[in-house]
């Protein structure tokens, strides 16, 4: 402290209250605003600065005793002294709390409080700490312990808290209103709704509640109906912070200014027995925080950011010489808080630490303060004592001499008697399920229960399971529970019945009888088919995603293509996504999101589907547009960044990115405006919504504008002020996306309630409109909808059902205005008439010219919907309109069809389905709106990027694969094959995951789910030229996964040759082998093989089946069995195949052969009655030889039969 400025009168109050410095000191402190404390001599210490006992201060001056640090480099939010014991808290920006205990400040405990958002309010209770964060209130015990967590509104700002008694509880923010809580029940009693937003501060006397709000205005309400009776306009600025004491009331805050705002150095004092304000006190210092401190007058305590406190009374003149100087670490003091007591203050600093000033050196913070508890030291020697009521307590924890005499315990057999506990009764679900075979019954796994383990009961609970009325009677005709068919049986969960011939003998043409193919359900992460499809029937999406190819192994991008080309040539038939799903495990950002879920989680449903595809949703338009920016541009060009650069980086983000400015404005005035784009929205729904129950109207087209054009209000960082400051965040739109894709969001039963609110609200106004009133009753007769079934009655509604549940517009129009405003409304079928009355086609939407405008129109394409059925468990469908386009190509017809795509079950639905939302079981979770004419903008040709370089020779990636392995020569130029030639193929495979089988209770064994395979080796051989027979295809495909059988029995896979460290075979990726095949099928050539159908199915490829000739089925008769490849080359070419192993090669080249000898026997298919008696000896052979190849000696095999004599000189 600087005396030479003060009152000559405390001169000699000097020596005694500056004490000898030594020269080494922290360059953080200033010698000269050192008061009252010894240093040590190396330094101050960072975790505290000990008072030593020689230190003397003086009685009623305030001078530092203690600093601490609480969380280094973190700025403190908020300091409060605990009103019960002798503790002070603290609170960071970082969400962590500290406790220090007496005047030494010894930390007494620490723990997080919230993981992301700062602590904004601290209130000490009897039994623990209230904590107030952005929008999270949680109670915790001094140890840390939650006692309660309250979560609030996302969309609320919390920033202040008021403890009116000992459980009711106010929480203000920036919000229009003010909560009640009631802590005994942690319920909301009561909702205030508060004229001037933005509540930062409250107080209370016995007269009023203080309000003080952002805008500078101080409100003063009545305690019991929280009523305004009186308003001070404090200052034109902001409120920085206000304190109460008897009959006055002192503000600081900040004034508007020609430049901005500007600390105002007047104090505003009110006279709360008058209602008026009193000669304002003007101050020396920028007042940021003020309290009373009433000890023998009522003195105020003005401290501002930069340390410096200055003392005075409110009525009277301030003086200079009452100024003294905190010494903080960093650069700012950020909260301020008083003891009960008024002995001690407490100031947190931006970086960290907090500084204790006393009036005394053993201060105390309350004056009637109780014990605090602290840690035990751990007692060896003593028992703990037990008590005989609890059942579960092990006696054995008593120590028992050994003894031979008999025990107190031990009770003669004609004094006691056993008395087993009564069983649970058995699962109502396991008796409904139960198929009973004579007297046992048997049924599935519910799997409520822990295996194994049946929980304890206790004699008070047992009395709940005396009673057989729980248990239901017979498990005939619980089919019929009305309940369980609450959802629609084409939107139940599929599931595929396996059989011992896999899936040869499912019909899935019962399941889908269009010509559109589905995709099976089976793999793990197949939660995604419902958005796979989406993607597929976008027509810009479906010809740029197959115009993709790129050199990266694991390219979602590529992926897709290559499954968007298999559902281009099903016809009908189920595709799966094996190969884009292994790819999507191996992307670090979808584990880190959550998207991956284990087996045991798909099974169990522990996953909410509904949020998963929607974080799938983002996170795959998010890869797919950096995919096709990595082909597009080089990578050292991208900006860095979160944000996309620009909508043109991609022709993904062309299709759907938003550009858009984030404009922050600080309430000091400063704009920051960052230009951003996204691929897509979140639905963001009014406040209150859940507690408005009146039926007020909202358009869907309101809630997407307010979702689009988010303002929120947020603590951010402000450059002018240099701190945080609460901001107003808005968004502006700049240009609109082709293709609008919206999250729903409905995670919770507040939203859920919302859309069911908005849907009766909506029926009840289109009743309205068309009959003149709404009908009470429920039921309706015929004739009463007649009028409304009619086309003058009411526009595309044939039928009242279609009426209900809907609260989604087919069609919404959006409208960019001058200044980056947007309009969005409900385009509806009335409006459509009243355009084509005007002479203009429908699919213009609005006149060409208004698109020049600003004005588009969106037409629903798809909705992604959540199933919740507890019967079969939850899924994921959708509804796609899909174009003429595809219906051209499968059909040869041109017209647009609604269907639902349920994996692999497909059906025309009517367009009014895929807008109606029961939300007891039918939740929407995704929303594709795509522009008119979306087409048009957009090149549609498909160029096939598989060029036939793929076929040439290429390294393995095998570090000890050598020329002298080779097993296979290469395609040359001139060998490039033709349309029509012919191919061997035979492919090898591993098993990744067991096949899951249960028992019958007739002894048969069914399939739950098949073995995942994956694809090891694969083989092609010429099937003619000079080279006949020759492999130009032997790739060995490494993969990353584990391998749990190599089935090398059957295979000749061995542990090592698909490990590129150590493998001595020909290593490639499994994308590069699939290249190689992609462009066989393209290019026209048939496969020659045995069993193809398994082999494309697990390489997961789709080819058409005039290029299939597989062996199994050229010799096959109706209804009888198939024949294996080993017992075909023996019959037929005399020959030992398949000895110890398999082999690719010997396969493919035998596969060859059969085919030839097919040709020669049936004459090139000329005489198929010559054929069918040559099939009907080798069935008669197969019979009488049980199947099995005989094993004479001097058997040739085709690895020495002179059957291709080019083979030997490989």
């Amino acid at each position: 402290m600087n005396f030479e400025s003060l009152d000559p009168e405390l001169a000699e109050y000097a020596p005694a209250m500056h004490s000898a410095l030594d020269p080494v000191l922290d360059a953080h402190l200033n010698p000269s605003l050192l008061q009252n404390v010894e240093l040590d001599p190396e330094g101050v210490a960072l975790e505290a600065l000990p008072v030593q006992e020689s230190v003397h201060i003086m009685e009623g001056v305030y001078s530092e005793l203690h600093s601490v640090v609480a969380e280094v480099g973190v700025p403190v939010s908020i300091s409060h002294f605990d009103l019960h014991e002798e503790m002070l808290w603290v609170g960071s920006h970082g969400g962590h709390a500290t406790s220090f205990f007496g005047p030494t400040l010894e930390r007494y405990s620490s723990f997080q409080v919230n993981g992301s958002d700062d602590i904004r309010q601290i209130q000490s209770l009897e039994n623990g700490i209230l904590f107030l964060t952005k929008n999270n209130l949680k109670y915790m015990a001094r140890g840390g312990l939650i006692i309660f967590d309250y979560l609030l509104d996302e969309s609320e700002d919390m920033h202040s808290l008021l403890l009116t008694d000992s459980s009711m509880l106010l929480v203000g923010g920036l919000q229009n209103h003010i909560l009640e809580i009631d802590l005994n029940t942690v319920q909301e009693t009561q909702k205030y709704a508060v004229e001037t937003p933005g509540v930062t501060i409250m107080r209370q006397t016995n007269r009023f509640f203080f309000c003080g709000h952002t805008s500078g205005k101080i409100s003063l309400r009545d305690l019991r109906t929280f009523k305004v009776e009186h308003e001070f306009d404090a200052f034109s600025g902001s409120l920085s912070d206000f304190d109460v004491h008897g009959n006055l009331l002192a503000t600081c805050g900040f004034s508007s200014r020609l430049t901005g705002l500007a600390c105002d150095r007047f104090l505003k004092v009110y006279d709360l027995r008058m209602m008026r304000a009193i000669t304002p006190l003007q101050v020396h210092v920028d007042p940021a925080f003020l309290r009373f401190i009433p000890t023998y007058t009522s003195r105020l305590a003005i401290i501002s950011q930069s340390g410096q406190c200055q003392f005075c009374e409110p009525t009277g003149l301030a003086n200079p010489a009452d100024i003294f100087h905190v010494n903080p670490v960093g650069p700012l003091l950020m909260t301020f808080d008083v003891s009960a007591s008024k002995q001690a203050l407490a100031f947190g600093d931006s970086e960290g630490c907090v500084h204790l000033w006393t009036d005394s050196p053993e201060p105390s913070f309350n004056p009637y303060s109780r014990e605090t508890e602290f840690a035990l030291p751990c007692l060896v020697d003593s028992l703990p004592p037990l008590d005989w009521s609890q059942d579960l307590l092990p006696l054995s924890l008593i120590p028992v001499p050994l003894t031979n005499d008999t025990l107190l315990s031990d009770w003669p057999a004609a004094n006691s008697a056993p008395a087993p506990r009564r069983a649970p009764p058995v699962d109502a679900e396991i008796l409904r399920t139960m198929k009973k075979v004579g007297f046992i019954g048997y049924a599935p796994n519910p799997r409520t229960r822990l295996r194994n383990q049946i929980p304890y009961r206790f004699k008070e609970s047992d009395s709940k399971f005396d009673s057989f009325s729980q248990v239901t009677e017979s498990p005939v005709g619980r089919e019929e529970e009305p309940h369980l068919h609450m959802v629609s049986k084409k939107y139940r969960k599929v599931t595929i019945k396996y059989s011992k011939l896999g899936l040869e003998d499912f019909d899935f043409k019962h399941y889908n009888k269009t010509l559109f193919a589905g995709l099976e359900p089976h793999i793990p992460n197949a939660y995604c088919n419902c958005m796979i499809q989406v993607l597929y029937f976008l027509e810009p999406v479906r010809c740029l995603i197959q115009n993709h190819l790129c050199q990266k192994e694991f390219c979602l991008a590529c992926e897709l293509g290559f499954l968007f080309h298999m559902l281009d040539l099903s016809r009908g038939d189920p595709c799966q996504g094996s190969n884009f799903l292994r790819a999507f495990r191996t992307i670090p950002e979808a584990s880190a999101l959550g998207l991956i879920l284990a087996d045991s989680d798909e099974a169990s449903g522990k996953g909410n589907l509904a949020r998963l595809i929607q974080r799938w949703n983002r996170f795959i338009l998010t890869q797919l547009h950096q995919d096709m920016q990595e082909l597009e541009v080089p990578q050292a060009y991208r900006g860095a960044g979160g944000s996309f650069c620009s909508s043109g980086d991609s022709v993904i983000g062309q299709l759907f990115s938003c550009e858009m400015e984030n404009c922050s404005l600080c309430r000091c005035g400063s704009e920051t405006v960052r230009a951003s784009s996204t691929l897509l929205f979140t639905l963001s729904y009014p406040e209150g919504s859940n507690s408005d129950k009146t039926g007020k109207s909202c358009d869907f087209a309101q809630v997407l504008k307010r979702s689009i054009c988010l303002e929120q209000n947020t603590q951010a960082w402000c450059d002018n002020c240099e701190k945080y400051q609460p901001t107003i965040q808005t968004r502006n739109i700049c240009h609109l996306p082709d293709i609008l894709v919206i999250n729903c969001e409905v995670n919770s039963l507040k939203e859920a309630d919302f859309w069911r609110m908005q849907a009766e609200v909506a029926f009840k106004m289109v009743l309205k409109k068309h009959s003149g009133e709404v009908p009470k009753n429920k039921e309706f007769a015929l004739a009463d909808w007649k009028e409304l079934g009619s086309p003058e009655g009411m526009l595309m509604c044939p039928s009242i059902e279609e009426l209900k549940n809907v609260w989604l517009p087919f069609s919404i129009r959006m409208t960019m205005t001058k200044n980056k405003g947007l309009d969005v409304c409900n385009w509806t079928d009335e409006d459509e008439m009243q355009l084509s009355s005007l002479g203009t086609p429908r699919q213009w939407g609005p006149a060409r010219a208004d698109e020049e405008h600003g004005v588009y129109v969106y037409d629903l394409m798809a909705t992604v919907v959540h199933i919740l059925d507890s019967r079969t468990g939850s899924s994921l469908v959708a509804h796609i309109n899909v174009g003429e386009t595809y219906h051209q190509r499968k059909e040869g017809v041109t017209h647009q069809q609604w269907y639902l795509f349920n994996d692999f079950l497909i059906e025309p639905i009517d367009k009014h389905e895929a807008v109606q939302f029961d939300m007891n079981w039918k939740v929407p979770a995704i929303l594709y709106y795509i522009k008119r004419n979306l087409n048009s903008k957009y090149s549609l040709n498909i160029k096939n990027p598989i060029e036939a370089s793929v076929l040439l020779a290429e390294a393995s990636l095998a570090r000890k694969q050598r020329k002298t392995h080779t097993t296979f020569i290469p395609l040359m130029l001139n060998e490039m094959p033709q349309v029509g030639d012919l191919v061997g193929l035979d492919a090898e495979f591993v098993t990744l995951n067991e096949e899951e089988a249960e028992l019958r209770s007739d002894g048969t064994k069914s399939t739950i789910k098949p073995s995942q395979m994956s694809v090891a080796r694969i083989t092609c051989v010429r099937g003619q030229g000079p080279n006949e027979g020759i492999p130009f295809i032997d790739d060995y495909i490494s993969t990353q996964e584990q391998v749990v059988d190599y089935l090398t029995q059957y295979s000749g896979i061995k542990p090592g040759d698909l490990d590129a460290k150590i493998s001595s075979k020909h290593l490639t990726t499994l994308k590069s082998t699939y290249l190689k095949l992609r462009f066989l099928i393209d290019i026209g050539v048939k496969f020659v093989g045995h069993g193809l159908q398994k082999d494309f199915r697990v390489i997961n490829l789709m080819v058409p089946k005039d290029q299939v000739l597989d062996t199994v089925y050229l010799f096959h008769m109706p209804r009888k069995r198939m024949i294996s490849l080993r017992f075909l080359a023996w019959y037929f070419l005399d020959l030992k195949i398949q000895g110890e192993t398999h082999d690719s090669i010997e396969d493919a080249r035998t596969a060859l052969q059969l085919y030839r000898k097919y040709l020669e026997l049936s004459k090139n298919g000329t005489e198929p009655e010559s054929f069918h008696k040559v099939l009907k000896g080798l069935y008669e052979k197969g019979r009488k030889m049980d199947w099995k190849v005989p094993e004479p000696e001097g058997q040739t095999s085709p690895k020495n039969a002179a059957v291709f004599p080019s083979v030997l000189a490989l």
